[in-house]
């Protein structure tokens, strides 16, 4: 059985306006984001991946081409319907609030809640189902500011779960975690894409774990967008031209970068 295709790029252009003039950062990105899979977005810094995410969920409109969201335009949808159907996790901090994990958690029922915002049965079953896929249970009644930045991402990826869309992103999940939080996340995402067959594309810095652990990538460079399964980059040499420069190098044997002396 093929898996369905959740969101699709066609002969996308993204880029944003500066002085009335258009500056464009990349052109003709064709991609096919299916069900129940992970999915990184990897490039160096600088190279447009945020806005590339932002296209993709329809907070910025792109220079050229489309993106598809099951089969319809995602600049059709209404704010609702989208909140519906695509849920993300941005870096930033949180606002200041007294919230706790659980209320916080909640949050993520709002596009479904009534304009009280009461949860129904199914809502509450939705949230502590969502608590208990990331493990997140005995945190429920800390205020947020009260657990660790792991902790609180995830919370943030919970509140994700909880909103019940097909389609999850994630903007750099893994910055300021350390290794083993790091770790931790990377394999709760390729956990929750299969258990839940949701699709979870993020970006992130950490190239080598997501080799690992990622069913496909979407590697950017200065010179094209292309997404495919991490092997099938090691044997055509693409993590090679993510890097300009002679003392960083991808060691296709041994799946990751190197340092050169």
């Amino acid at each position: 059985m093929t898996n369905k295709t959740i969101l699709k790029a066609a002969n996308l252009g993204i880029g944003y306006i500066h002085k009335k003039e258009t500056k464009t950062i990349a052109t003709n990105i064709n991609l096919d984001l299916k069900q129940g899979s992970l999915i990184a977005l990897v490039g160096g810094n600088g190279i447009g991946k945020s806005t590339l995410l932002r296209t993709l969920t329809g907070i910025q409109k792109p220079i050229d081409g489309k993106v598809l969201l099951n089969d319809q335009a995602i600049s059709s949808y209404s704010p609702l319907e989208l909140a519906q159907n695509l849920s993300v996790v941005l870096t930033e901090k949180l606002p200041p609030s007294n919230l706790s994990v659980y209320e916080l958690v909640a949050l993520g029922r709002q596009p479904y809640t009534n304009w009280i915002g009461k949860l129904t049965a199914t809502d509450v079953q939705k949230v502590q189902h969502a608590m208990e896929l990331t493990q997140i249970d005995h945190l429920a009644t800390k205020k947020h500011f009260e657990i660790s930045d792991g902790q609180l991402q995830k919370v943030l990826v919970a509140r994700a779960l909880a909103q019940d869309t097909p389609l999850i992103v994630l903007d750099e999940p893994t910055t300021h975690l350390d290794l083993l939080h790091k770790v931790a996340l990377f394999k709760l995402l390729k956990n929750l894409s299969k258990e839940t067959q949701k699709c979870i594309l993020f970006s992130t810095h950490d190239i080598d774990m997501a080799i690992q652990l990622s069913d496909e990538m979407i590697i950017m460079t200065p010179d094209n967008c292309v997404q495919d399964q991490p092997c099938n980059f090691i044997a055509n040499g693409t993590f090679d031209t993510i890097f300009k420069d002679d003392h960083i190098a991808f060691d296709s044997e041994k799946g990751k970068f190197i340092i050169r002396n």
